[in-house]
Protein backbone atom coordinates (compact mmCIF):
# COMPACT_ATOMS: atom_id res chain seq x y z
CA UNK A 1 0.00 0.00 0.00
CA UNK A 2 1.08 3.52 -0.85
CA UNK A 3 2.34 6.33 1.87
CA UNK A 4 0.03 9.31 1.91
CA UNK A 5 1.97 12.55 1.22
CA UNK A 6 2.28 13.39 5.47
CA UNK A 7 3.61 9.68 5.68
CA UNK A 8 6.22 10.71 3.38
CA UNK A 9 6.94 14.27 4.11
CA UNK A 10 7.46 12.64 8.17
CA UNK A 11 9.88 9.67 8.14
CA UNK A 12 11.46 8.31 11.32
CA UNK A 13 15.05 9.24 9.76
CA UNK A 14 15.37 12.67 10.38
CA UNK A 15 18.76 12.98 10.47
CA UNK A 16 21.06 15.71 9.36
CA UNK A 17 24.72 16.47 8.65
CA UNK A 18 26.63 18.97 7.56
CA UNK A 19 29.73 18.28 5.48
CA UNK A 20 32.30 20.13 3.45
CA UNK A 21 34.97 19.12 0.88
CA UNK A 22 38.30 19.83 3.10
CA UNK A 23 39.81 22.34 0.48
CA UNK A 24 36.41 24.13 -0.29
CA UNK A 25 36.30 24.57 3.55
CA UNK A 26 39.54 25.64 3.67
CA UNK A 27 38.71 28.01 1.12
CA UNK A 28 35.96 29.66 2.91
CA UNK A 29 37.68 30.19 6.27
CA UNK A 30 40.53 31.54 4.77
CA UNK A 31 38.30 34.34 2.79
CA UNK A 32 36.43 35.06 6.31
CA UNK A 33 39.68 35.02 8.21
CA UNK A 34 41.69 37.10 5.76
CA UNK A 35 39.79 40.82 6.77
CA UNK A 36 40.29 39.71 10.63
CA UNK A 37 44.18 38.84 10.72
CA UNK A 38 45.18 41.68 8.64
CA UNK A 39 43.14 43.81 10.62
CA UNK A 40 44.63 42.53 14.18
CA UNK A 41 48.02 42.81 12.23
CA UNK A 42 47.45 46.29 11.04
CA UNK A 43 45.93 46.92 14.96
CA UNK A 44 49.19 45.32 16.58
CA UNK A 45 51.62 46.96 14.25
CA UNK A 46 50.35 50.47 14.23
CA UNK A 47 47.35 50.29 16.72
CA UNK A 48 44.09 51.94 15.69
CA UNK A 49 43.17 53.89 12.70
CA UNK A 50 41.82 57.13 12.86
CA UNK A 51 38.07 57.16 11.85
CA UNK A 52 35.85 60.44 11.67
CA UNK A 53 33.33 61.23 14.39
CA UNK A 54 30.21 62.13 14.24
CA UNK A 55 29.20 65.55 12.31
CA UNK A 56 27.08 68.33 14.07
CA UNK A 57 23.27 67.00 12.35
CA UNK A 58 22.87 70.25 11.52
CA UNK A 59 25.56 70.38 9.16
CA UNK A 60 24.40 67.31 7.34
CA UNK A 61 24.17 67.73 3.44
CA UNK A 62 22.30 66.00 1.12
CA UNK A 63 19.59 63.76 1.57
CA UNK A 64 18.44 62.22 5.64
CA UNK A 65 16.11 60.56 7.48
CA UNK A 66 13.80 57.62 6.28
CA UNK A 67 11.03 58.43 4.22
CA UNK A 68 7.38 56.30 4.89
CA UNK A 69 8.00 54.43 1.31
CA UNK A 70 11.62 53.51 2.65
CA UNK A 71 10.46 52.50 6.05
CA UNK A 72 7.52 49.93 4.07
CA UNK A 73 9.89 48.66 1.45
CA UNK A 74 12.08 47.52 4.33
CA UNK A 75 10.01 46.06 6.60
CA UNK A 76 7.83 44.31 3.33
CA UNK A 77 11.85 43.58 1.88
CA UNK A 78 12.02 41.40 5.63
CA UNK A 79 9.39 39.69 5.62
CA UNK A 80 9.80 38.65 1.72
CA UNK A 81 13.65 37.83 2.46
CA UNK A 82 12.16 35.11 5.63
CA UNK A 83 9.84 33.55 3.09
CA UNK A 84 12.29 33.45 0.35
CA UNK A 85 15.07 31.83 2.26
CA UNK A 86 12.57 29.35 4.20
CA UNK A 87 11.44 27.88 1.04
CA UNK A 88 14.77 27.89 -0.27
CA UNK A 89 15.52 25.65 2.17
CA UNK A 90 12.96 23.36 1.68
CA UNK A 91 14.05 23.46 -2.21
CA UNK A 92 17.92 23.04 -1.21
CA UNK A 93 17.09 19.75 0.84
CA UNK A 94 15.49 17.99 -1.78
CA UNK A 95 18.53 17.36 -3.38
CA UNK A 96 20.90 17.98 -0.69
CA UNK A 97 24.12 18.37 -2.18
CA UNK A 98 25.73 21.26 -4.01
CA UNK A 99 28.28 20.55 -6.87
CA UNK A 100 31.16 22.52 -8.93
CA UNK A 101 30.00 20.82 -12.03
CA UNK A 102 26.95 19.94 -14.04
CA UNK A 103 27.60 16.30 -14.29
CA UNK A 104 26.56 15.99 -10.56
CA UNK A 105 28.03 12.39 -9.89
CA UNK A 106 27.43 10.91 -6.41
CA UNK A 107 30.95 11.72 -4.40
CA UNK A 108 31.71 14.77 -6.47
CA UNK A 109 29.68 17.17 -4.37
CA UNK A 110 31.57 20.21 -2.39
CA UNK A 111 28.57 20.54 0.31
CA UNK A 112 26.62 17.84 1.56
CA UNK A 113 23.34 17.99 3.95
CA UNK A 114 22.68 14.64 4.54
CA UNK A 115 24.44 11.55 6.06
CA UNK A 116 23.98 9.73 3.50
CA UNK A 117 26.35 8.61 1.02
CA UNK A 118 24.89 6.99 -2.52
CA UNK A 119 25.22 3.46 -1.72
CA UNK A 120 26.27 1.01 -5.16
CA UNK A 121 25.21 -1.94 -4.08
CA UNK A 122 21.29 -1.03 -5.13
CA UNK A 123 19.45 1.45 -6.83
CA UNK A 124 19.21 4.92 -5.26
CA UNK A 125 16.91 7.49 -6.72
CA UNK A 126 17.17 11.38 -6.50
CA UNK A 127 14.03 11.20 -4.87
CA UNK A 128 15.47 8.43 -2.45
CA UNK A 129 18.18 11.26 -1.45
CA UNK A 130 15.69 14.24 -0.29
CA UNK A 131 16.12 14.40 3.10
CA UNK A 132 14.03 15.62 5.81
CA UNK A 133 14.04 19.54 7.48
CA UNK A 134 11.91 20.88 10.30
CA UNK A 135 9.19 22.99 9.37
CA UNK A 136 10.30 25.64 12.19
CA UNK A 137 13.06 25.99 9.90
CA UNK A 138 11.70 26.21 6.54
CA UNK A 139 9.05 26.81 4.07
CA UNK A 140 6.75 23.93 4.11
CA UNK A 141 9.84 21.61 5.21
CA UNK A 142 9.10 18.16 5.89
CA UNK A 143 10.27 15.73 3.22
CA UNK A 144 8.98 15.45 -0.70
CA UNK A 145 7.62 18.72 -0.24
CA UNK A 146 9.63 20.81 -3.52
CA UNK A 147 6.39 21.08 -4.92
CA UNK A 148 5.08 23.54 -2.66
CA UNK A 149 7.94 25.20 -1.51
CA UNK A 150 9.06 25.97 -5.53
CA UNK A 151 5.53 27.54 -5.15
CA UNK A 152 6.18 29.73 -1.79
CA UNK A 153 9.75 30.39 -3.14
CA UNK A 154 8.36 32.17 -6.92
CA UNK A 155 5.75 33.87 -6.12
CA UNK A 156 7.55 35.92 -3.02
CA UNK A 157 10.37 36.03 -5.40
CA UNK A 158 7.81 38.01 -7.66
CA UNK A 159 6.61 40.55 -5.38
CA UNK A 160 10.37 41.02 -3.80
CA UNK A 161 11.74 42.07 -7.00
CA UNK A 162 8.99 44.33 -7.48
CA UNK A 163 9.38 45.86 -4.33
CA UNK A 164 13.17 45.86 -5.03
CA UNK A 165 12.21 47.88 -8.21
CA UNK A 166 9.90 50.13 -6.53
CA UNK A 167 12.63 50.92 -3.85
CA UNK A 168 15.54 51.85 -6.32
CA UNK A 169 13.48 54.13 -8.41
CA UNK A 170 12.52 56.00 -5.30
CA UNK A 171 16.15 55.86 -4.11
CA UNK A 172 16.68 57.55 -7.87
CA UNK A 173 13.54 60.15 -7.61
CA UNK A 174 14.15 61.09 -3.96
CA UNK A 175 18.54 61.50 -4.25
CA UNK A 176 18.19 58.93 -1.57
CA UNK A 177 20.21 56.67 -3.22
CA UNK A 178 23.35 59.23 -2.32
CA UNK A 179 23.33 57.72 0.95
CA UNK A 180 24.20 54.23 -0.05
CA UNK A 181 26.21 54.83 -3.15
CA UNK A 182 29.45 55.44 -3.27
CA UNK A 183 31.08 58.82 -4.72
CA UNK A 184 34.15 58.65 -3.83
CA UNK A 185 37.36 56.11 -3.86
CA UNK A 186 38.26 57.73 -0.28
CA UNK A 187 35.68 55.48 1.14
CA UNK A 188 37.48 52.02 0.78
CA UNK A 189 40.21 53.04 3.51
CA UNK A 190 37.80 54.82 5.57
CA UNK A 191 35.89 51.36 5.35
CA UNK A 192 38.69 49.25 6.27
CA UNK A 193 39.41 52.08 9.71
CA UNK A 194 35.72 51.39 10.87
CA UNK A 195 36.68 47.13 10.00
CA UNK A 196 39.49 47.00 11.87
CA UNK A 197 37.85 49.10 15.02
CA UNK A 198 35.16 46.13 14.98
CA UNK A 199 37.43 42.95 14.11
CA UNK A 200 39.71 44.15 17.35
CA UNK A 201 36.54 44.74 19.00
CA UNK A 202 36.62 48.15 19.42
CA UNK A 203 33.42 50.57 19.16
CA UNK A 204 34.31 53.58 16.78
CA UNK A 205 32.67 56.63 16.69
CA UNK A 206 28.97 56.28 15.49
CA UNK A 207 27.55 59.05 13.35
CA UNK A 208 23.86 59.76 13.75
CA UNK A 209 22.36 57.27 11.05
CA UNK A 210 19.87 59.24 10.45
CA UNK A 211 22.02 61.83 9.03
CA UNK A 212 24.63 59.72 7.60
CA UNK A 213 26.68 56.35 7.94
CA UNK A 214 29.54 55.39 8.82
CA UNK A 215 32.00 54.15 5.52
CA UNK A 216 31.68 50.42 6.64
CA UNK A 217 28.03 50.65 6.58
CA UNK A 218 27.86 52.81 3.04
CA UNK A 219 29.53 49.89 1.53
CA UNK A 220 27.21 47.40 3.07
CA UNK A 221 24.01 48.93 2.35
CA UNK A 222 25.22 49.34 -1.20
CA UNK A 223 26.22 45.70 -1.43
CA UNK A 224 22.85 44.78 -0.05
CA UNK A 225 21.17 46.91 -2.42
CA UNK A 226 22.99 47.25 -5.53
CA UNK A 227 25.12 43.74 -5.76
CA UNK A 228 23.51 41.06 -3.69
CA UNK A 229 19.65 41.30 -4.98
CA UNK A 230 21.18 41.35 -8.53
CA UNK A 231 23.24 38.72 -8.04
CA UNK A 232 20.55 35.93 -6.71
CA UNK A 233 17.89 37.22 -9.89
CA UNK A 234 20.86 36.63 -12.74
CA UNK A 235 21.86 33.22 -10.82
CA UNK A 236 18.21 31.79 -10.72
CA UNK A 237 17.61 32.94 -14.12
CA UNK A 238 20.95 30.85 -14.31
CA UNK A 239 19.09 27.93 -13.62
CA UNK A 240 15.82 28.13 -15.65
CA UNK A 241 15.96 24.98 -18.42
CA UNK A 242 14.28 27.37 -20.18
CA UNK A 243 16.96 29.80 -20.28
CA UNK A 244 19.82 26.84 -19.96
CA UNK A 245 18.48 25.31 -23.00
CA UNK A 246 18.12 28.38 -25.39
CA UNK A 247 21.54 30.63 -24.22
CA UNK A 248 23.65 27.87 -23.04
CA UNK A 249 26.51 31.02 -22.85
CA UNK A 250 24.61 32.17 -19.59
CA UNK A 251 25.31 29.79 -17.17
CA UNK A 252 28.58 29.34 -18.04
CA UNK A 253 29.12 33.44 -16.59
CA UNK A 254 28.79 31.68 -13.33
CA UNK A 255 30.54 28.27 -13.81
CA UNK A 256 27.47 26.14 -15.52
CA UNK A 257 23.78 25.40 -13.84
CA UNK A 258 26.00 24.06 -10.52
CA UNK A 259 28.05 27.32 -10.35
CA UNK A 260 25.30 29.15 -10.17
CA UNK A 261 23.17 27.26 -7.62
CA UNK A 262 26.48 27.03 -5.64
CA UNK A 263 26.76 30.88 -6.05
CA UNK A 264 22.90 31.12 -5.08
CA UNK A 265 23.51 29.09 -1.59
CA UNK A 266 26.55 31.28 -0.84
CA UNK A 267 24.15 34.53 -1.34
CA UNK A 268 21.45 33.07 0.72
CA UNK A 269 24.29 32.91 3.45
CA UNK A 270 25.48 36.30 2.73
CA UNK A 271 21.56 37.69 3.30
CA UNK A 272 21.90 35.58 6.48
CA UNK A 273 25.19 37.49 7.82
CA UNK A 274 24.07 40.86 6.96
CA UNK A 275 21.02 39.94 8.60
CA UNK A 276 22.66 39.23 11.99
CA UNK A 277 25.39 41.75 11.78
CA UNK A 278 22.73 44.57 11.11
CA UNK A 279 20.33 43.52 13.92
CA UNK A 280 23.34 42.87 16.22
CA UNK A 281 24.47 46.99 15.56
CA UNK A 282 21.17 48.24 15.62
CA UNK A 283 20.88 46.74 19.04
CA UNK A 284 24.81 48.00 20.24
CA UNK A 285 24.69 51.46 18.65
CA UNK A 286 21.34 52.35 20.78
CA UNK A 287 18.22 49.96 19.52
CA UNK A 288 15.81 52.57 20.75
CA UNK A 289 17.08 55.13 18.60
CA UNK A 290 17.45 53.51 15.59
CA UNK A 291 13.90 51.54 15.85
CA UNK A 292 12.57 54.95 16.32
CA UNK A 293 14.77 56.17 13.06
CA UNK A 294 13.11 53.03 10.89
CA UNK A 295 9.43 53.00 12.12
CA UNK A 296 8.57 55.89 12.91
CA UNK A 297 10.80 58.34 10.77
CA UNK A 298 11.86 60.34 13.88
CA UNK A 299 15.42 61.24 15.03
CA UNK A 300 14.66 61.00 18.90
CA UNK A 301 14.53 58.16 21.59
CA UNK A 302 11.04 57.67 22.28
CA UNK A 303 8.73 54.13 22.96
CA UNK A 304 6.64 54.48 19.74
CA UNK A 305 9.61 53.10 17.46
CA UNK A 306 10.28 50.01 19.74
CA UNK A 307 6.81 49.54 20.70
CA UNK A 308 6.00 48.98 16.86
CA UNK A 309 8.72 47.33 15.73
CA UNK A 310 8.13 44.53 17.89
CA UNK A 311 4.24 44.52 16.79
CA UNK A 312 5.82 44.57 12.99
CA UNK A 313 8.02 41.19 14.13
CA UNK A 314 5.08 39.61 15.67
CA UNK A 315 3.22 40.39 12.11
CA UNK A 316 6.12 38.39 10.35
CA UNK A 317 5.48 35.42 12.77
CA UNK A 318 2.20 35.16 12.64
CA UNK A 319 2.48 35.20 8.67
CA UNK A 320 4.90 32.83 8.39
CA UNK A 321 2.37 30.52 10.84
CA UNK A 322 -0.58 31.50 7.99
CA UNK A 323 1.69 30.61 5.36
CA UNK A 324 2.71 26.50 7.41
CA UNK A 325 -1.35 25.94 7.09
CA UNK A 326 -1.39 27.45 3.98
CA UNK A 327 1.17 24.88 3.12
CA UNK A 328 -0.40 22.02 5.05
CA UNK A 329 -4.24 22.37 5.07
CA UNK A 330 -4.48 24.43 1.24
CA UNK A 331 -1.76 23.46 -0.55
CA UNK A 332 -3.95 23.51 -3.88
CA UNK A 333 -4.97 26.91 -3.19
CA UNK A 334 -1.66 27.83 -3.14
CA UNK A 335 -0.53 26.03 -6.50
CA UNK A 336 -3.83 27.74 -8.25
CA UNK A 337 -2.37 30.78 -6.90
CA UNK A 338 1.12 30.28 -7.91
CA UNK A 339 -0.39 29.77 -11.65
CA UNK A 340 -2.38 32.51 -11.92
CA UNK A 341 0.56 34.57 -11.07
CA UNK A 342 3.90 33.12 -11.75
CA UNK A 343 2.80 30.89 -14.68
CA UNK A 344 0.97 33.29 -16.38
CA UNK A 345 4.42 35.29 -16.23
CA UNK A 346 6.30 32.12 -17.78
CA UNK A 347 3.83 31.63 -20.25
CA UNK A 348 4.77 34.56 -21.83
CA UNK A 349 8.46 35.24 -21.06
CA UNK A 350 9.93 31.87 -20.90
CA UNK A 351 7.65 28.96 -22.33
CA UNK A 352 7.98 30.65 -26.31
CA UNK A 353 11.92 30.34 -26.09
CA UNK A 354 12.35 27.18 -28.31
CA UNK A 355 15.77 24.64 -26.64
CA UNK A 356 18.38 24.71 -29.29
CA UNK A 357 21.43 24.19 -26.84
CA UNK A 358 23.86 21.17 -27.53
CA UNK A 359 26.93 19.73 -26.18
CA UNK A 360 29.26 17.92 -27.03
CA UNK A 361 30.20 13.53 -26.64
CA UNK A 362 32.81 14.45 -24.74
CA UNK A 363 30.46 16.55 -21.96
CA UNK A 364 28.40 13.58 -21.25
CA UNK A 365 28.08 13.28 -17.57
CA UNK A 366 29.48 10.21 -16.22
CA UNK A 367 26.22 9.81 -13.81
CA UNK A 368 23.09 10.92 -14.80
CA UNK A 369 20.86 10.34 -11.47
CA UNK A 370 17.73 7.83 -12.01
CA UNK A 371 14.60 8.86 -10.82
CA UNK A 372 11.15 7.78 -10.23
CA UNK A 373 9.78 4.47 -9.52
CA UNK A 374 10.61 0.97 -11.68
CA UNK A 375 7.36 0.17 -13.07
CA UNK A 376 6.08 -3.22 -11.42
CA UNK A 377 2.94 -4.05 -13.87
CA UNK A 378 2.56 -7.57 -15.20
CA UNK A 379 2.55 -6.14 -18.58
CA UNK A 380 5.54 -3.72 -18.64
CA UNK A 381 7.27 -6.88 -16.84
CA UNK A 382 6.69 -9.18 -19.71
CA UNK A 383 7.55 -6.64 -22.34
CA UNK A 384 10.68 -6.14 -20.92
CA UNK A 385 11.68 -9.59 -20.66
CA UNK A 386 10.73 -9.93 -23.87
CA UNK A 387 13.36 -6.92 -24.98
CA UNK A 388 10.07 -5.03 -25.91
CA UNK A 389 9.37 -6.75 -29.06
CA UNK A 390 5.44 -6.65 -28.43
CA UNK A 391 5.63 -3.50 -27.35
CA UNK A 392 2.95 -1.01 -28.81
CA UNK A 393 3.14 2.52 -28.66
CA UNK A 394 -0.88 3.87 -28.48
CA UNK A 395 -1.55 7.36 -29.87
CA UNK A 396 -5.45 7.98 -29.31
CA UNK A 397 -7.58 11.15 -28.93
CA UNK A 398 -8.72 13.92 -30.93
CA UNK A 399 -6.64 13.07 -34.04
CA UNK A 400 -7.72 12.22 -37.06
CA UNK A 401 -5.21 9.34 -37.86
CA UNK A 402 -5.51 6.95 -33.88
CA UNK A 403 -2.08 4.54 -34.33
CA UNK A 404 -0.33 1.98 -33.04
CA UNK A 405 3.15 1.75 -33.30
CA UNK A 406 5.93 -1.37 -32.32
CA UNK A 407 9.32 0.06 -31.88
CA UNK A 408 10.59 -1.42 -34.92
CA UNK A 409 7.97 0.97 -36.70
CA UNK A 410 8.77 3.93 -34.87
CA UNK A 411 12.76 3.30 -35.62
CA UNK A 412 11.83 3.32 -39.54
CA UNK A 413 10.13 6.92 -39.32
CA UNK A 414 12.97 8.67 -38.21
CA UNK A 415 15.96 9.39 -35.61
CA UNK A 416 17.05 12.87 -34.33
CA UNK A 417 19.96 12.67 -32.19
CA UNK A 418 20.41 15.42 -29.74
CA UNK A 419 23.17 15.96 -26.35
CA UNK A 420 21.58 18.17 -24.30
CA UNK A 421 21.44 19.09 -19.98
CA UNK A 422 18.88 17.27 -17.70
CA UNK A 423 17.35 19.59 -15.04
CA UNK A 424 15.65 18.60 -12.24
CA UNK A 425 13.53 19.96 -10.30
CA UNK A 426 15.11 18.81 -7.14
CA UNK A 427 18.38 20.90 -8.59
CA UNK A 428 20.43 18.26 -9.88
CA UNK A 429 21.66 18.22 -13.72
CA UNK A 430 22.84 15.83 -16.00
CA UNK A 431 24.49 15.48 -20.04
CA UNK A 432 23.04 13.05 -22.13
CA UNK A 433 22.95 12.07 -25.68
CA UNK A 434 19.53 10.98 -26.64
CA UNK A 435 17.94 9.42 -29.75
CA UNK A 436 14.66 8.97 -30.47
CA UNK A 437 11.55 9.86 -32.79
CA UNK A 438 11.29 13.90 -33.17
CA UNK A 439 7.58 14.89 -31.39
CA UNK A 440 7.19 16.81 -34.14
CA UNK A 441 7.11 13.76 -36.56
CA UNK A 442 4.29 12.38 -34.56
CA UNK A 443 2.20 15.27 -34.71
CA UNK A 444 2.42 14.95 -38.36
CA UNK A 445 1.51 11.96 -38.76
CA UNK A 446 -1.34 11.35 -36.35
CA UNK A 447 -3.15 15.24 -37.63
CA UNK A 448 -4.21 16.28 -34.36
CA UNK A 449 -7.84 18.14 -34.45
CA UNK A 450 -8.39 21.91 -34.53
CA UNK A 451 -9.40 21.79 -30.84
CA UNK A 452 -6.23 19.58 -29.22
CA UNK A 453 -4.26 21.64 -26.99
CA UNK A 454 -2.92 19.47 -25.07
CA UNK A 455 -0.69 16.03 -25.08
CA UNK A 456 -0.84 13.58 -22.30
CA UNK A 457 2.02 11.03 -21.78
CA UNK A 458 0.98 7.72 -19.77
CA UNK A 459 3.62 5.58 -18.08
CA UNK A 460 4.00 1.70 -17.08
CA UNK A 461 4.97 3.48 -13.60
CA UNK A 462 3.88 5.16 -10.78
CA UNK A 463 3.74 8.18 -8.83
CA UNK A 464 5.45 8.49 -5.79
CA UNK A 465 2.18 8.17 -3.99
CA UNK A 466 1.12 5.46 -5.90
CA UNK A 467 -1.38 5.42 -9.20
CA UNK A 468 -0.26 5.75 -12.79
CA UNK A 469 2.25 8.03 -13.66
CA UNK A 470 1.46 10.95 -16.09
CA UNK A 471 2.06 14.09 -17.69
CA UNK A 472 0.66 17.00 -20.19
CA UNK A 473 2.23 18.92 -22.53
CA UNK A 474 1.10 22.35 -24.57
CA UNK A 475 0.74 21.45 -27.73
CA UNK A 476 3.38 24.27 -28.72
CA UNK A 477 6.15 22.39 -26.35
CA UNK A 478 5.64 19.73 -27.76
CA UNK A 479 6.29 21.19 -31.47
CA UNK A 480 9.61 22.77 -30.57
CA UNK A 481 12.82 21.12 -32.31
CA UNK A 482 14.17 19.19 -29.49
CA UNK A 483 11.22 17.62 -28.47
CA UNK A 484 11.08 13.70 -28.63
CA UNK A 485 10.89 10.13 -27.61
CA UNK A 486 13.57 8.88 -26.82
CA UNK A 487 14.50 5.23 -27.46
CA UNK A 488 18.48 5.32 -27.03
CA UNK A 489 20.82 7.01 -24.27
CA UNK A 490 24.36 8.15 -25.07
CA UNK A 491 24.22 5.72 -28.36
CA UNK A 492 22.86 2.29 -26.79
CA UNK A 493 19.23 1.44 -26.04
CA UNK A 494 17.84 2.86 -23.42
CA UNK A 495 17.83 1.50 -20.03
CA UNK A 496 14.86 0.27 -18.45
CA UNK A 497 15.86 2.88 -15.37
CA UNK A 498 15.73 4.99 -17.37
CA UNK A 499 12.99 4.64 -19.09
CA UNK A 500 12.84 1.77 -21.14
CA UNK A 501 11.23 1.34 -24.40
CA UNK A 502 10.41 5.23 -24.67
CA UNK A 503 11.08 8.11 -22.65
CA UNK A 504 10.09 11.69 -23.41
CA UNK A 505 12.30 14.72 -23.63
CA UNK A 506 11.14 18.34 -23.75
CA UNK A 507 14.10 20.47 -23.29
CA UNK A 508 12.84 23.58 -22.25
CA UNK A 509 11.12 22.00 -19.37
CA UNK A 510 12.28 20.24 -15.65
CA UNK A 511 12.27 16.93 -15.71
CA UNK A 512 9.35 15.50 -13.89
CA UNK A 513 7.36 16.65 -16.96
CA UNK A 514 9.98 13.80 -19.01
CA UNK A 515 7.60 10.85 -18.63
CA UNK A 516 9.43 7.71 -18.74
CA UNK A 517 8.06 4.16 -19.38
CA UNK A 518 5.87 5.84 -21.94
CA UNK A 519 2.53 3.72 -22.52
CA UNK A 520 0.70 6.08 -24.56
CA UNK A 521 0.68 9.67 -26.09
CA UNK A 522 -2.86 11.01 -26.15
CA UNK A 523 -3.97 14.61 -27.47
CA UNK A 524 -6.99 16.26 -25.53
CA UNK A 525 -8.42 19.28 -25.82
CA UNK A 526 -8.06 20.20 -22.11
CA UNK A 527 -6.06 18.58 -18.63
CA UNK A 528 -9.21 18.79 -16.79
CA UNK A 529 -10.54 15.58 -17.70
CA UNK A 530 -6.99 13.89 -16.92
CA UNK A 531 -6.17 12.12 -13.55
CA UNK A 532 -7.09 14.87 -11.20
CA UNK A 533 -7.52 17.57 -13.40
CA UNK A 534 -3.85 19.51 -12.63
CA UNK A 535 -2.27 18.24 -15.83
CA UNK A 536 0.17 16.01 -13.73
CA UNK A 537 0.41 12.92 -11.50
CA UNK A 538 3.38 15.45 -9.37
CA UNK A 539 1.06 18.27 -9.98
CA UNK A 540 -2.08 16.13 -8.96
CA UNK A 541 -0.36 14.53 -5.56
CA UNK A 542 2.40 16.96 -5.03
CA UNK A 543 1.04 20.47 -5.91
CA UNK A 544 3.71 20.65 -8.79
CA UNK A 545 3.71 23.53 -11.41
CA UNK A 546 1.84 23.15 -14.52
CA UNK A 547 4.77 24.82 -16.61
CA UNK A 548 7.86 23.94 -15.30
CA UNK A 549 10.42 25.99 -17.14
CA UNK A 550 12.04 27.17 -14.12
Amino acid sequence: MSLTHNEMAFPADRRLCLWIRPSALALLVALALAPVVVAWVQYAVAGLPPVSGPRDPASAEGPHGFPLWLRAAHYLNLLFMIFMIRSGLSILMDHPRLYGTVHCAPGSEWLRLTPVKVPTDRVWTAKDDARYVSPWLALPGGRHTVGIARHWHFLVALLWVANGLVFVTLLCATGQWRRIVPHAWQIVPEAWAVLVHYATFHMPPEPDGFYRYNSLQHLAYFAAVFVLPPLSILTGLAMLPAVDSRFRWYARLFGGRQGARSIHFLLLLSYLGFIAVHVAMVVLTGLVRNMEHIVMGTDETGIPGPILGAVGIVLIVLACVAAQWISWHRPRALQYAARWLVERVMSVTLDPMAPRAQYSREQISPHLWPNGKLPTSAEWLHLADEGFREYRLKVPGLVQNPVEFSMNEIRSLGKQEQTTMHHCSQGWSGIAQWGGLPLSTLVELVRPAPEARCVVFRSFGEGLCGGEYYDCHSLTDVLHPQSLLAYERNGAPLERLHGAPLRLRVENQLGYKMVKWIKSVEFVASIEPIGKGHGGKNEDDEYYDLIANI
